[in-house]
């Protein structure tokens, strides 16, 4: 490889993780800085990357890529996701797909004047929603988790229909094949290869990690290059066979994997994240700095008509007509309607069949690649970028609950309260406590939570409750009167680390949230939104840890907390028959009664750290 491709390959990576962040930073999907970073260095902006750049080594760079993305999103379709709307995501995935493959073909055959040939493939094309345009959206709009589930699967499946429907008809239309059998069985001979294909694969790499003892040392490690491997292994065993193939047993492989249970899955899951985010990046600057502004100019009147009908008129058919029933509300839907922008399979296929095509049939070959990027170009800049509005807009998003301490207490409330299909976020200042609770898997805020400019960043301003769970009673009563006085938020709860503090917090309107067990109880007479936390409560085994030896003697509640499991907390410090509040200059004295909360195994793994005799 040349230096300068080298060069090139350098400047995009650069460019992706620098959209990633901004994207981050503003709370949007990332695809739109994609985009426009991919015409800023093509042939329409500074003309650092061509079609010429990467020669014959294009189409195969571009297809194992999409092979990677789909895999990663197939990987996280488990089966407990799928059953959040099976009848739905079946309709969007079969009369869905037909609605859409035949209304945009007729629209593009009147609207644009193509042949029926191209209008056919376009049509087929742009079935595709895809993981790599849905993904990075839903990261950033949380929107109910069978909405995101049903979005997430049909991405991942119309994926794989669009680029085999594409390659079926794209054939029959070159070789003039009028014999409907002979292109169901190019159709299905694809699909039955990929499938097969990505079993063996799958099921021969789940064996090796489930049975076979990689390295004392680096197991780990070798898991998810293993994991990876089966990704690229499946596709290009499928490409030799068959044209396509590979994108489908990339799936395969992906569904597999991710519905068995692997050794190491979280060291999986997070490499396997990293790397799909770089490899999304690349692909789509690459594949943005090759729109040809001329031919979408080219295509006049007609394509705005396209997009009209894509967006207004076919997309919402296809979704009412599939998601029929009260499982979805009426602005669920029309969510679904208009945050279905195209991606990476329409733009990459097209982009293909065009060159093949070009010399031939050039007209055809523009509006082929000028209809196809301009409706990937519209919906991802619009429907991507302003994903986040349009949802705000539609009230979709599930209103967020903001705790504010990350500490075990902070965690265990956020941990209930997504169970509970809420939205969590969490703010903290503590650099060890924050990355605990991020590597724990949720949104953390760096920040000091009794800071006004800091809590808008978590979302306040469309909070339906706010929790202050620090260990500092002035922190939480600042937090409180900061909720409750600046923003308007009506639910508020605090933690209360000092009995006799709690009447300042009732003052002021906030539920309180002692932390003695006795009190703790009471918990259930506070508003709907925590009724859960008795139930949480009663689900957890309860045991008491006598105080004798020196290890725990003059130890602080926190550092003693900070050793606990993520799942168990010290609920209660009994001192000669009474229940002790504490701050951070309260230590343990022989004898004490300390009392766990938690799941079983963990606290007699904690008593058995500490014996009495």
């Amino acid at each position: 490889m040349s230096s300068s491709i080298l060069q090139i390959f350098a400047i995009v990576i650069g460019l992706g993780v620098a959209a990633q962040v901004l994207a981050d930073r503003f709370q949007v999907p990332s695809v739109p800085f994609l985009i426009i970073a991919g015409i800023a260095i093509g042939p329409e902006g500074l003309g650092l990357l061509t079609r010429e750049t990467f020669g014959g080594a294009l189409t195969p760079i571009v297809g194992l890529s999409v092979s990677i993305i789909i895999f990663e999103g197939a990987f996280n379709l488990n089966t407990t996701k799928l059953r959040q709307a099976p009848s739905e995501t079946l309709g969007l995935i079969t009369i869905g797909a037909i609605i859409a493959f035949v209304g945009t073909a007729v629209v593009v055959h009147i609207a644009v004047g193509a042949l029926w040939g191209v209008s056919l493939l376009v049509g087929a094309l742009l079935v595709a929603t895809g993981p790599t345009v849905i993904r990075p959206i839903l990261s950033v709009v949380h929107v109910r988790e069978r909405v995101a589930a049903t979005l997430e699967t049909e991405g991942v499946v119309n994926d794989v229909t669009a680029a085999i429907l594409a390659v079926a008809i794209y054939e029959a239309v070159t070789l003039q094949e009028t014999d409907f059998t002979a292109f169901l069985r190019a159709f299905f001979s694809r699909l039955g290869i990929g499938v097969l294909i990505g079993c063996v694969v799958g099921l021969c790499v789940w064996y090796v990690l489930k049975h076979i003892d990689l390295s004392p040392r680096n197991a780990p490690q070798y898991s998810r290059l293993l994991v990876l491997a089966s990704a690229v292994v499946a596709h290009a065993s499928a490409e030799t066979f068959s044209g396509e193939a590979g994108i489908v047993a990339a799936a395969t492989v992906g569904l597999l994997l991710g519905n068995t249970d692997l050794p190491y899955e979280a060291n999986i899951a997070e490499f396997k994240d990293d790397l799909t985010l770089l490899v999304l990046s690349f692909i789509f600057i690459m594949l943005a700095s090759l729109i040809d502004f001329d031919s979408l100019e080219a295509l006049g009147v007609g394509g705005l008509i396209v997009i009209l009908a894509v967006v207004f008129v076919i997309r919402p058919l296809l979704v009412f007509v599939s998601a029929r029933g009260d499982r979805f509300t009426l602005h669920e839907k029309l969510f679904m309607s208009f945050v279905a922008p195209r991606g990476i399979i329409p733009a990459s296929v097209a982009t293909l069949f065009a060159l093949r095509i070009q010399e031939v049939r050039p007209i055809s070959a523009t509006r082929l690649a000028g209809t196809v990027f301009l409706v990937i170009l519209v919906t991802v800049v619009f429907e991507g970028g302003f994903a986040r509005h349009i949802a705000e807009y539609l009230d979709v998003i599930p209103q967020r609950v903001i705790i504010i301490g990350g500490g075990s207490v902070g965690r265990t409330l956020a941990e209930r309260y997504l169970e509970d299909g809420q939205r969590v976020e969490i703010v903290e200042s503590d650099r060890k406590q924050l990355e605990a609770a991020r590597d724990a898997g949720f949104i953390v805020h760096a920040g000091d939570g009794t800071d006004p400019d800091v809590l808008p960043a978590a979302g306040i301003r469309n909070a339906k409750l706010l929790v202050a769970a620090t260990d500092d009673d002035e922190a939480n009563l600042r937090i409180a009167e900061l909720a409750i006085e600046t923003f308007n938020i009506t639910s508020v709860i605090a933690r209360v680390n000092m009995r006799e503090n709690t009447e300042q917090f009732e003052r002021l309107g906030a539920e309180t949230l002692p932390t003695s067990l006795t009190e703790a109880w009471a918990v259930g007479d506070l508003t709907d939104e925590t009724s859960w936390i008795v139930q949480f409560l009663r689900s957890r085994a309860i045991r008491e840890l006598v105080v004798k030896t020196p290890d725990l003697i003059g130890v602080t509640p926190d550092e003693f907390e900070a050793t606990l499991p993520q799942n168990t907390i010290l609920a209660a410090v009994v001192r000669d028959g009474e229940i002790k509040s504490w701050n951070s200059s309260f230590t343990f004295e022989r004898n004490d009664s300390l009392i766990l909360l938690g799941w079983e195994d963990e606290i007699q793994r904690v008593i058995d750290q500490y014996p009495t005799q």
